[in-house]
């Protein structure tokens, strides 16, 4: 019951962050799909080693990343926010196909075991 939910979070989260992305900054896409994958560079810490792969996974793949990015509407940066909006729809895009955060192994996350 719990990977339903955070799957239907994860479809709502990336509807909604989209949505914003092209109307209310009329975003580029172009832009968007350039940085869409942005996030994955993370998975770069597992050629270092496990330990350092899951954290560095985990920073890029919560949404405190993205909504630290998308806190630039208090200064009214909008490449920020679009930057933010993109990173959010990609976590949610990974919790909508069911990847999750990392555990101990690669194939361990909080949804399910990969």
């Amino acid at each position: 019951m719990n990977r339903i939910i955070l799957k239907a979070e994860g479809v709502l989260v990336l509807m909604g962050s989209v949505t914003l992305y092209f109307c209310a900054y009329q975003g580029d896409w172009l832009l968007f799909f350039i940085l869409f994958l942005f996030p994955d560079l993370s998975m770069m810490g597992y050629s270092i080693n496990e330990r350092i792969g899951k954290i560095a996974y985990n920073l890029g793949h919560t949404y405190i990343s993205g909504i630290l990015l998308f806190i630039g509407w208090l200064n009214h940066w909008d490449f920020v926010q679009q930057v933010g909006l993109i990173w959010i729809a990609h976590i949610a895009m990974d919790r909508m196909i069911g990847f999750g955060l990392k555990y101990d192994t690669f194939q361990d996350t909080h949804i399910h075991r990969l």
